[in-house]
């Protein structure tokens, strides 16, 4: 073997590795190795591209990129024209699509085809002798964009088709949908917003946007991945003689099709097909909208021919779109617990998916500028299952000449401190802290919940009277009640006895934790796990008040806006007199243990399934003491899971991925051992 042909070998071999791995990622959402490790692979590709850029292979995904970003789109005819579907929205069109392709068929056996729907950007992919050469948006049917270079990034998509069990087609013209899974858009949100950057509404507004996007690099750097549904041209000819075998075919060159495919025997099979996936798809890794139904012999569709625009022998089963019209009435700001504004619509009511909407939640200023939202406008209002309503389209034509734009207000609508909106960030704030009354009624529920500092008694209905009564200005002033006796006996419900208790469970509050504390004030960012996480690394109030804000990066449980909030809270002089009157009415915790090295530290865990013995929370807690981290879902990361009865998904996916899982027996023995639970 010659040198030149070795490194061919070895770059085939990564660019292999890399597909595999890519397609466990993308496709199937079940990661087969670390990050670290797939980086390892591709730099390996890269470091030799980079001493034989003359053996580059043409689909090495190093190259994916296809150079400088396009000034614009080029417009390409379609070969073949990418027809829309025509759609149907219940069984009854469902049975009249049927009986009109029996009428054009008389007397034949029709079995149909049954395929996801995909809820992303139809595109049409060209291979010449097996290399990817073009790929182009459905557009208006008859012509479309040329995408090649956004395409190429697309990790699933084989560039170069290669098969052990036929030959290359000279030509094929595959087309299908481009999509972004569920979990790769809900973490390019989630990333986006911790970047204060631009959130996307769906998957497919979030895979069109980036398919569209001129330069190619911020293409390859979102999570698109492309689902075949058929094949356009093929020269020579596949030989299949049915939808379903086509499909098939296509699999043997690395396409990836929808995960949910039937062959119907009849129409009401059909239907029985549509309502399974209409049920099963919350758990689907996409998003669809229903299903596709085309009669599965090839022969009968070219038989049965196609409209002005669409084929005779397919139709979209559509699933209930839950929508309705409505008017904008008022847009209104609300203020939170932590003083973030947001804004809701007030509308006129209206009947959307079983229950009546009049007010939606319009997220931030940003979305109001997304949709360019009005007062007077009339919108498109979405609700589906148990998805909270929201407004999903504003529709201009119908607006009123006289609506102007919603700004955001310079002043708190509750205490009239200004409002201020951090750069970077999509939320705006009051800058009123516990001085606000919207701000002070939330912060005083959250301080006396039973994770804080668990005051009982001291519920809304009564927290909402002190306040009318000027008893409570901040929460400091709840330890200051047993001053005020004689005016809690006037409130409505409280007798001698309630007061009683309330004095009561008020003064036994004084005895917490440090954790708790840090919890009970309401620190933006910081949740039971971060407190407990700052609680241990600093041991006491005085060193978390100085702590600087590389100190506070260096918790775990604790990111760089983490960090940025707490510095703000310890530096607002309001926030800090609150908490001295605190520590002075009698707030106190244990004196810290010396820190030692935690036997699970750094360690991800999780927790599934009923334990007999004990709830998830205080599993968690055990596990945290140690020094693990407690997560919600099970990856390759993941050191170990405790399994209760009932684990269901999160235990199957942990044995698929070789996870060690322990039983409530197994973990009740580790939490002796550890001294957590006395034995």
């Amino acid at each position: 073997m010659t040198q030149n042909s070795a490194v061919v070998a070895q770059m085939r071999q990564l660019i292999q590795l890399l597909a595999q791995h890519n397609h466990a990622y993308y496709v199937m959402d079940q990661p087969t190795i670390e990050d670290s490790e797939y980086d390892q692979l591709f730099h390996q590709l890269k470091a030799l591209e980079q001493q034989h850029s003359d053996l580059i292979q043409p689909d090495s995904p190093i190259n994916k990129v296809g150079g400088k970003p396009l000034s614009k789109f080029e417009n390409i005819t379609h070969a073949v024209p990418m027809l829309s579907l025509g759609n149907v929205f219940n069984q009854e069109d469902l049975f009249a699509f049927a009986r009109r392709i029996e009428e054009r068929l008389p007397n034949q056996k029709i079995e149909y085809d049954v395929e996801l729907k995909f809820d992303g950007l139809a595109i049409s992919l060209w291979y010449e002798n097996g290399v990817l050469v073009r790929g182009v948006t459905r557009g208006d049917g008859e012509t479309g964009e040329d995408i090649t270079q956004n395409v190429k990034t697309i990790r699933n998509l084989p560039k170069v088709l290669s098969s052990e069990k036929g030959a290359i087609p000279e030509l094929l013209e595959v087309r299908g949908e481009v999509l972004m899974p569920k979990s790769g858009f809900e973490k390019l949100n989630a990333e986006n917003e911790a970047k204060g950057e631009k959130t996307f509404a769906n998957p497919r507004n979030a895979a069109a946007g980036s398919l569209r996007q001129l330069d190619p690099n911020i293409a390859a750097s979102r999570p698109l991945a492309f689902y075949a549904y058929g094949i356009a041209q093929c020269v020579p000819h596949h030989g299949q003689t049915t939808m379903s075998a086509s499909l098939d075919w296509l699999t043997q060159f690395g396409f990836a099709v929808g995960e949910r495919h039937f062959v119907c025997e009849s129409i009401q099979d059909v239907q029985k097909a549509y309502e399974q996936i209409n049920e099963e798809r919350p758990d689907l890794t996409v998003e669809i909208d229903g299903m596709v139904i085309k009669v599965n012999d090839l022969n009968q569709q070219q038989k049965l021919g196609f409209l002005s625009r669409e084929p005779r022998w397919a139709t979209a089963y559509k699933f209930p779109a839950v929508a309705a019209l409505t008017t904008v009435e008022n847009i209104d700001w609300q203020v939170g617990r932590t003083g973030t504004l947001t804004p809701v619509a007030r509308l006129n009511p209206v009947a959307v998916g079983g229950v009546t909407v009049s007010n939606v939640t319009l997220h931030n200023i940003g979305e109001i500028h997304r949709l360019d939202v009005r007062v007077g406008d009339t919108v498109s209002v979405y609700r589906s299952g148990d998805v909270i309503p929201k407004v999903e389209k504003v529709w201009p034509e119908f607006r009123p000449v006289d609506t102007v734009e919603v700004h955001l207000p310079e002043s708190c609508p509750v205490c009239s401190s200004p409002v201020v909106m951090p750069e970077g960030e999509a939320l705006a704030r009051c800058s009123g802290g516990l001085y606000c009354a919207a701000q002070r009624i939330e912060a005083i529920r959250h301080f006396v919940s039973r994770k804080a500092m668990d005051i009982e008694g001291l519920g809304d209905r009564w927290a909402e009277s002190l306040l009318h009564l000027d008893l409570l200005k901040d929460v400091a002033d709840i330890y200051h009640l047993h001053e005020h006796r004689e005016k809690l006996l006037t409130i409505e419900k409280m007798g001698e006895k309630s007061v009683q208790n309330l004095i009561d469970s008020i003064e036994n509050s004084k005895k917490t934790s440090f954790a708790s504390f840090i919890f009970a004030l309401g620190i933006r960012g910081v949740g039971e796990t971060t407190a407990r996480m700052l609680a241990n690394t600093f041991q006491s109030l005085e060193a978390l008040r100085a702590a600087d804000l590389e100190a506070l990066k260096k918790t775990p449980d604790v990111g760089d806006i983490t960090a940025e909030w707490i510095i703000d809270f310890f530096q607002a002089p309001h926030n800090l007199e609150v908490v001295d009157r605190l520590i002075a009415a009698g707030i106190h915790w244990d004196a810290p243990v010396a820190p030692t090295r935690q036997p699970l530290n750094g360690e991800s865990w999780v927790v599934t399934g009923t334990l007999s013995s004990m709830g998830r929370d205080e599993a968690t807690q055990l596990l945290q003491t140690l020094g693990a981290r407690v997560s919600g879902s099970v990856s390759s990361k993941t050191k170990c899971v405790v399994a209760g009865e009932k684990a269901g998904s999160k235990l199957e996916k942990a044995e698929k991925l070789g996870i060690p899982v322990l039983n409530e027996e197994q973990f009740i023995a580790l939490m002796k051992e550890h001294g957590q639970i006395e034995g």
